[in-house]
């Protein structure tokens, strides 16, 4: 037996081949824990002209809003909403403020502190979570996000990374750099803050190397989670026009399957994995259709983990 044989037999993830966000929460507070995800109505710089006027090109209109807060006008309405959608009578549960579409970080001071302490009003809520960009993430807001950060609280910044290079940042339409990126969570992490990297696995021209040269910065950073989502198209955004006329190629199920499974074999084992695939309602996803069966693309990914005998961190270097 090699020693990174060892290191992944040696591991107690809950029987998981990776450190599973989900599993820490119960390990740590002991509750059933969930997100309330939160639409504040917020913008984006890259839609109202500081940087663009038209968003990424896999972004539609809502911003990744979730359906639980649809239609619904204010944070406490759309989170008693979520709240009744997760119900169960007999489990104690907990909860996380999520702040999920737009820029939630792109705001005044005292705009997005009267927005935070608005989700965090009720004694249920024991986390907040805020997805922004890296260029939104100026030292003063910085301050007042580590400011809610406290003893058994769970505090996280999603930032949207995507990947490490430029060209890709460019073809996204992103309109920041991965420099961005590297500010924002070191100066986050000096102030004792949670981050949470978003990746996008399978972006055109992306070559794997190009993938696990990702996964090997991501881990060179002070970084405590990751989300990885496959490239997914959406209804009425620019990636579904150039998909549409064949200008993109998506991966396919066993190749993400064996890319995710690339990539985390290479990230430091004590990141948090929150999520392994994106989730789109059906009526808005263009493609791939394969990603609708998250079930089975969660199991493939543990069973090629196991077939493999590998897991988070097998061929991880730490720096010299």
């Amino acid at each position: 037996m090699n020693k990174n044989s060892e290191h992944c037999n040696s591991r107690d993830w809950r029987g998981k081949p990776y450190n599973f966000f989900g599993d820490y929460l119960l390990d740590t507070h002991h509750v059933r824990m969930l997100k309330l995800p939160i639409n504040a109505g917020l913008s984006c710089p890259n839609r109202d002209g500081p940087i663009g006027a038209h968003g990424c090109i896999f972004c539609d209109a809502g911003g990744s809003a979730s359906p639980t807060t649809e239609g619904i006008t204010g944070i406490a309405a759309q989170m008693e909403n979520a709240r009744r959608s997760f119900r169960r009578s007999d489990v104690a549960t907990r909860y996380i403020a999520y702040f999920q579409a737009f820029t939630n970080t792109y705001a005044s001071i005292e705009t997005l502190k009267r927005l935070y302490d608005t989700a965090l009003a009720s004694p249920d809520i024991i986390g907040l979570m805020i997805g922004t960009r890296p260029d939104c993430l100026p030292d003063d807001v910085l301050d007042l996000v580590a400011s809610y950060n406290r003893e058994g609280f769970e505090l996280w910044l999603e930032i949207g990374m995507q990947t490490m290079h430029n060209e890709s940042l460019r073809f996204l339409r992103r309109g920041h750099t991965h420099q961005s990126t590297r500010s924002a969570v070191l100066r986050a992490s000096e102030r004792g803050i949670c981050v949470c990297a978003h990746i996008i696995l399978g972006i055109p021209h992306e070559e794997w190397r190009d993938m696990m040269a990702t996964a090997m910065e991501l881990s060179s950073l002070p970084v405590h989670g990751v989300k990885l989502h496959h490239l997914h198209v959406v209804r009425n955004t620019q990636l579904e026009h150039m998909y549409q006329s064949g200008g993109v190629r998506l991966l396919g199920f066993r190749e993400y399957v064996s890319t995710v499974c690339d990539f985390i074999e290479r990230l430091r084992p004590d990141i948090l994995i929150h999520r392994l695939l994106g989730d789109r309602p059906k009526d808005t996803l263009v493609a791939p259709k394969w990603a609708m069966h998250k079930g089975t693309v969660l199991k493939a990914i543990e069973d090629e983990f196991r077939r493999r005998g590998t897991c988070q961190g097998f061929l991880y270097t730490p720096p010299e």
